[in-house]
């Protein structure tokens, strides 16, 4: 983990954890072929509706982390749930859970639609698979 990332307290700034959540889940759906162009092509997008995110243990400049996910649930038509989990290897210490409900909306009118079949068929594939991301 780099210098950017500490706050005054001396560890990781809860906001550059929600930064790594993001970048995480971008990886990992491209990963599964759904990628920014594929959301512009089907004018569909997983909007973030909401985070819950748990603090366990802090982060410090040089610690080594990995952050995994896995979508957990999906009910195929507008909504679905990824996990997160972030871990310090060195010691096994889980720094965080978090877990992020998306929506499917409509990039062109920021609506709520339902999902198009590749997102039932690439998210479905994820479901409840871990993926890790080395930071």
């Amino acid at each position: 983990m780099a210098s950017e990332h500490i706050d005054e307290l001396g560890h990781a700034n809860n906001a550059v954890y929600v930064t790594w959540l993001e970048r995480c889940a971008w990886q990992h759906s491209q990963s599964l072929g759904l990628g920014i162009d594929d959301y512009h092509r089907l004018d569909r997008a997983m909007a973030v509706l909401r985070h819950e995110i748990d603090y366990l243990a802090a982060a410090y400049e040089g610690d080594a982390l990995q952050l995994g996910t896995w979508i957990s649930e999906s009910d195929q038509r507008l909504k679905m749930k990824r996990n997160f989990q972030l871990i310090r290897p060195a010691d096994g210490t889980t720094l965080l859970r978090a877990q992020t409900t998306f929506v499917c909306i409509e990039l062109s009118s920021g609506k709520p639609k339902r999902m198009p079949v590749e997102f039932i068929d690439g998210y479905g594939r994820a479901l409840v698979q871990p993926y890790p991301l080395e930071l």
